[in-house]
């Protein structure tokens, strides 16, 4: 019998709650700490920045949380997005094992960050926030955040990474489409941005110091919040409807995960497809399932960085978090066009990396571009640079199937479309991406700069 290439769920069956992990972890996380005093972070210390909607999502002990009706009559825009049997790559790769991918660039802005933009958004306008400031790397956060503002009435601001504010304009036509502002950071604007110029004019910028110019924008000016499109617990936990949605679609075919790869950042969409499969195997219903992070060689949190506590921004304004972290003033270099390049991760995903319920591998560029064109050669998405992490991952792991004879069921997520990043595409092919590893000496200068705790 032919498998089911494409695998649906009906609108009434998109998840009607979100799942929150830190209810199945088998110890407490350490809690963030305050910049200023570095003690135990309290919700009321948030409300500068946060509604407290949000602020009790972030520290929530409730294993579900109802997703409110009015988002959810947003997301069935492209909720529940589709599941994908990825038979023309197997085939092409000759392997016994069946490949799985979640498909989340059927959102408007082509990637999974609305899922989380939605809910922010709206729960800022009950808390009758008039603007949010943010920061974005690629542009895929900052465009999510634009679509979302725009539904329900409020102004915008991005700081777009420099780098990426020159190497994909489209991301930054986009935000505008949708009645953003969208600042190159560092910028002028800011005191953050004016402090990082001044020792660097010629920075390419980084998402710590655009996380520092909006933060600092939001906590200057009483109608603004803050908005961040990864890293911290509420953020995962909006994502979690991507891996419920999987999990509820394999079971429509009887199959079960024994690999789950998602592409790392700062852990948004691999939070969200890997959650419910972690909650299962820490709870002891799927001991045995394998969840892999993927993150660049050339910023390689998981893989090479130290699990203490640093802050999430350059400038220092923002909480301690327990995390993987590269040092709060990592900049990537320029020459890296594959995405991914926060210097710190979730603290809850980098928890689980720690205590073994996950593990992470790190590629380089050039390859995770090889594996981008396999997968569009066969089934035919251009995958966004960061995707193409995953897409690596998933492909190593079918191979290493095809070598042991395996036949397991891989679910990777494939996170967002990379139809606005063809520049990075276009340097691939002429040759110009370099394999650049993140030299270990640079990694030690900037541990030797953490805050002292």
């Amino acid at each position: 019998m032919q498998p089911k290439t494409k695998i649906l769920l009906d609108e009434d069956q998109m998840p009607r709650q979100w799942y929150n992990i830190l209810t199945d972890l088998p110890s407490p996380m350490d809690p963030p700490l305050h910049p200023g005093t570095h003690k135990p972070l309290v919700p009321d210390d948030l409300t500068p920045i946060f509604p407290m909607e949000l602020i009790r999502q972030e520290m929530s002990d409730k294993r579900m949380i109802d997703i409110p009706e009015d988002v959810r009559d947003v997301l069935r825009l492209w909720r529940p997005s589709p599941l994908y049997r990825a038979t023309r790559l197997e085939k092409h790769l000759k392997t016994p094992a069946k490949i799985y991918y979640k498909w989340e660039g059927v959102s408007p802005a082509g990637s999974h960050k609305p899922n989380t933009s939605v809910a922010q958004a709206y729960y800022n306008m009950k808390a009758g926030v008039e603007r949010i400031a943010t920061e974005t790397g690629a542009g895929q956060w900052g465009s999510a955040l634009a679509f979302a503002t725009m539904l329900y009435g409020l102004d915008c601001t991005v700081y777009m990474v420099r780098s990426s504010y020159t190497q994909k304009p489209y991301r930054k036509s986009m935000m505008q489409v949708w009645g953003a502002e969208c600042i190159p950071s560092p910028s002028t604007k800011t005191n953050s941005g004016k402090a990082v110029l001044a020792k660097d004019p010629d920075t390419p910028g980084s998402l710590g110091i655009a996380i520092s110019e909006a933060v600092e924008d939001a906590a200057t000016h009483a109608n603004t919040n803050y908005a961040l499109g990864s890293v911290l617990n509420h953020v995962c936990l909006h994502q979690t409807v991507i891996g419920l949605e999987s999990r509820e679609q394999l079971a429509m075919v009887d199959d079960y995960p024994d690999v789950v790869i998602g592409c790392v950042g700062g852990g948004s969409n691999f939070a969200g497809i890997s959650f419910p499969f972690a909650g299962d195997k820490m709870t002891g219903k799927h001991p045995g399932v394998d969840i892999v992070g993927v993150e660049p060689a050339s910023c390689p949190t998981l893989t090479k960085g130290l699990y203490t506590y640093d802050f999430g921004d350059v400038a220092g304004l923002t909480p301690l978090m327990k995390m993987f972290t590269l040092g709060h003033d990592f900049v990537p270099p320029s020459i890296h066009a594959g995405g991914l390049r926060y210097h710190g991760d979730s603290p809850i995903v980098s928890k689980l990396v720690h205590d073994g319920v996950m593990r992470a591998v790190s590629y380089h560029q050039s390859e995770v571009f090889e594996a981008a064109q396999t997968f569009a050669r066969t089934e035919g998405i251009i995958v966004a640079p960061e995707t193409s992490h995953a897409v690596k991952a998933a492909i190593d792991c079918a191979l290493k199937c095809r070598e042991t004879g395996e036949a397991k069921t891989i679910l990777f997520n494939c996170s967002g479309h990379g139809n606005f990043d063809m520049s990075a595409y276009d340097a691939f092919y002429a040759g110009q991406l370099v394999d650049y590893e993140y030299p270990d000496a640079l990694i030690k200068e900037a541990l030797g700069r953490l805050p002292k705790v």
